[in-house]
Parts: C-alpha cells; sequence; structure tokens
C-alpha cells in the first residue's frame, strides 16, 4: 500500500469520528470547545503514533496468547507519558479533559489500529497508519468542537466571534444556543457532520462512477488503476499512446475542459472531479471523450 494512501486513510477514507464512528465517548464528551477537541485529539493521535511504532517493532517477540494484554500495557505507557506532559506543560488541557486523558487507554481506535495493522505491517507504515488516524481522529474532534463553541458561546478557540447580545446594557447581538455546548449538542453536531460527510461520498461516487463505467467500456481510453485502488477525486486514464493523449489534451482544453493532462510523473490523462466540480460538468466531459472516440476510431 502507497504511504501516502496510509496516511490520508485515517484522515479521509476511513475517518475514525466520521467513518467508522470509533471513539464516541470522548468524540461526545470533550467537544464543548475547540480547543479542548483539539487537545483531546493531539493527546490521542501521540498515544496513536508511539504504541503502532512499539507494537510493530516488537511484534514478533510477543507471544500470541498475551499479545492484547501486552498492547494494552505498551498503551497505557504512552498514556501515562501524555498525561504527564500535558500536567507540565498544559495544565489548563488537562485540567478541562481530566479524566479522558487516561481513558485514551481503552479507546477502541488504539487497539484496534494495534491489532488491525501495526501487528501486521513494518515499523515505517504502522506510525504512519498511527498519525493518520490520529489526526483523522483530531480533525474530527476539532470540527465539532467548532460548530459546538460558535454556535453555543459565539466564539472560536476561545476568540469571540460573534458579538453577544448583553439585555442588561441593551445592546443586541447574537443570541447563544446554549443547548451545544451541553451533551445533547454533542450529539445534534456531530449528527448533521456525518450526514454532510455521507452526503458528499455519495455525490462523489456518483460522479466517479459515470466516468469509470464510460472507461470500462471504452475501446480507446482506458483507466490505470484497479477497481479496488480507485479513487473518487482523480480518474488517471491513457488513450493508446502519448501523441494521442497529447491530442486529447489540445481537444478538451479547446472545448473549456482543462486542466485533463497527467501528473508529470506518470504522464497520460487525469480528470479531477473534487467536490465542486458537478456531476453535470462530469457527464459533459464524457460526452466529448465519447465523440473524440467516435472520430478517432
Amino acid at each position: 500500500m502507497n504511504k501516502l494512501k496510509i496516511l490520508f486513510n485515517g484522515i479521509l477514507k476511513e475517518n475514525p469520528t466520521f467513518i467508522l464512528l470509533l471513539g464516541m465517548c470522548p468524540t461526545l464528551a470533550t467537544t464543548t470547545s475547540a480547543i479542548n477537541g483539539m487537545g483531546m485529539g493531539l493527546a490521542t493521535a501521540s498515544v496513536l503514533l508511539c504504541s503502532n511504532t512499539v507494537i510493530s517493532l516488537v511484534k514478533k517477540l510477543i507471544p500470541d496468547s498475551v499479545r492484547i494484554p501486552a498492547y494494552i500495557i505498551i498503551i497505557a505507557s504512552f498514556v501515562t507519558i501524555v498525561e504527564l506532559c500535558l500536567k507540565a506543560w498544559a495544565p489548563a488541557i488537562s485540567d478541562s479533559l481530566g479524566l479522558f486523558i487516561p481513558l485514551i487507554v481503552v479507546n477502541c481506535i488504539i487497539l484496534a489500529r494495534a491489532e488491525s495493522f501495526a501487528s501486521k505491517n513494518s515499523v515505517g507504515k504502522s506510525a504512519l497508519d498511527g498519525l493518520g488516524m490520529g489526526l483523522g481522529f483530531t480533525v474530527g474532534l476539532t470540527a465539532i468542537g467548532v460548530v459546538r463553541e460558535l454556535i453555543g458561546a459565539g466564539q472560536a478557540f476561545g476568540m469571540q466571534i460573534l458579538p453577544v447580545a448583553d439585555a442588561a446594557a441593551g445592546t443586541g447581538g447574537y443570541v447563544p444556543v446554549t443547548i451545544f455546548i451541553l451533551a445533547p449538542g454533542a450529539f445534534i453536531v456531530l449528527a448533521c457532520l456525518v450526514a454532510a460527510q455521507n452526503k458528499i461520498n455519495l455525490n462523489n461516487e456518483k460522479k466517479a462512477k459515470v466516468l469509470y463505467d464510460f472507461l470500462d467500456q471504452s475501446s480507446l481510453f482506458q483507466g490505470t488503476v484497479e477497481k479496488k485502488d480507485r479513487s473518487l477525486m482523480n480518474v488517471p486514464f491513457v488513450s493508446p499512446s502519448k501523441e494521442q493523449d497529447a491530442e486529447v489534451v489540445a481537444a478538451t482544453k479547446a472545448a473549456g475542459f482543462d486542466n485533463l493532462k497527467g501528473h508529470k510523473s506518470v504522464g497520460g490523462l487525469r480528470a479531477s472531479i473534487y467536490n465542486a466540480m458537478p456531476k453535470e460538468g462530469v457527464e459533459a466531459l464524457v460526452d466529448f471523450l465519447k465523440e473524440f472516440e467516435k472520430n478517432h476510431k
């Protein structure tokens, strides 16, 4: 597996918060503010990175019958180190997160990655997996914290963003929806963000299917990535020759489809269909490629 793919897998494709829905206890309990969410995420990411690395390093020395207790001891050791570091250098965050720092030991994300990935892969790949999953968890918690803090207090990272109304002084302004910094607010924000994520993914899958279905049946163009590894954002493909690739790039550019040239390291052609690209745009590109194929048989 490509190293960058391992890293970004935890951030995007298998995000622990929005896709896998793991570590829900700290997700719901510590995201009353963006700083708390980020602090919890980074603490967990540090433990993930270190525990994955060490478990991968010593996996052959641990008898299979005691591997789970051994993993937990390794994880608990790094949790203790992180807890002491927070108390020494970030006492405010340590006090705010309280019991949830030592409870990182039983965070299902960490033990799951140790068992399913670190115990079966090299040290380098395990470190990247731990870092990617940790950053994905941090992004998720920070995003939830920002939304909850902004709606519930008009703030972000402790800074007042929306001027709050003051009834006593007779000044108007934003009226905080305090439920969002209470327990129910965590469920509401998480549900909305997960729904938004699912909607975006569904739209991207539909867009990508239009292009991939054409490439799979095309007699002129051919996709260069196996089906199990296909991206929803970047679709690389080729024509029979480099010369024809260049002709396709020139023709599509003249028709208003810019930047179809493949990456300089691999050549060929590449359609970038990110979130901002509507399905109609992909359908128009496919129609153009069909017409090009018809005229160049």
